[in-house]
């Protein structure tokens, strides 16, 4: 048998077991959606999405998420270049911390920047005491926040792009003249546009989706730090059809992220 066929074989005729386990781990998943969609209210959701705590939410909550997403790509994407392209004494360790917020609890994240950025804390003590500038429990702390929790998504993509890319293109552009910020702009960039992209929309939707670390260090303030999960979380106290209601269109937006990165960011 050629390992084609058996290949083909595996395929029509798995392990009875296998089937049986991955039907179980998939019910792991598939189960809280179903619990989830018997009980959103489908005919009152036009009114519970366009309430004011909802609208509040949202507004914050793309405000937020898109300003995350911007300053990840403005810093992200350099420091995935020196990541994948300098060596330099430590770059495992920045690489790790880079990524820590990954796997690190989000209220820790949260704990973290409050005793940096807080009133008083490392960073925030001064810029308090010069300025009067405060960023916990207010929209810049949550984008602080979201960039924090998010920017790694960017970082990682994108640096495994710059890794993988043939740098003969960026050789031979640089024989013929171009510097190399003009080499970076006109050949780097294009040949990791999908890989980029790819990681833009997975920091823009981890910053969405982001709580923990928003109301540890910026607060739930209605109308002024109060995000989409953090009104979920709000609601199922006081108005559970608006927490089903919120909740079901942020799995909505998840589950179209991930279906249509699919192909682009997890090869098959």
């Amino acid at each position: 048998m050629t390992s084609e066929s058996g290949r083909r074989s595996i395929r029509r005729h798995p392990p009875a077991v296998f089937i049986v386990l991955g039907v179980l781990g998939a019910l792991i998943f598939v189960v809280p959606l179903l619990g989830l969609l018997k009980k959103t209210p489908w005919s009152d959701l036009p009114e519970l999405l366009t309430s004011d705590i909802v609208l509040d939410a949202l507004r914050l909550s793309i405000i937020s998420s898109v300003a995350a997403t911007a300053i990840a790509l403005v810093l992200g994407v350099p420091l995935a270049w020196l990541l994948a392209r300098v060596e330099f004494p430590g770059r495992r360790f920045v690489r790790a911390v880079v990524t820590l917020p990954m796997v690190l609890p989000p209220v820790v994240g949260g704990a973290a920047l409050l005793f940096a950025l807080g009133r008083r804390g490392l960073v925030g003590g001064p810029i308090y005491d010069v300025t009067g500038f405060v960023l916990p429990f207010s929209i810049w702390g949550v984008i602080i926040a979201n960039t924090f929790v998010a920017m790694p998504f960017l970082v990682i993509t994108v640096e495994a792009a710059f890794i993988n890319l043939d740098q003969r293109f960026e050789g031979a552009a640089a024989t013929l003249g171009a510097s190399r910020l003009t080499v970076f702009r006109r050949v780097t960039l294009p040949m990791i546009a999908p890989s980029l992209a790819g990681g833009l929309v997975l920091t823009w939707a981890r910053a969405l989706g982001e709580f923990g670390a928003t109301a540890t260090f910026a607060g739930n303030l209605q109308g002024r730090t109060q995000t989409l999960p953090l009104a979920v979380f709000v609601s199922l106290e006081s108005d559970r059809g608006a927490a089903i209601a919120i909740s079901l269109v942020l799995v909505v937006i998840s589950l179209v992220v991930l279906i249509g990165l699919r192909d682009r960011w997890w090869l098959r």
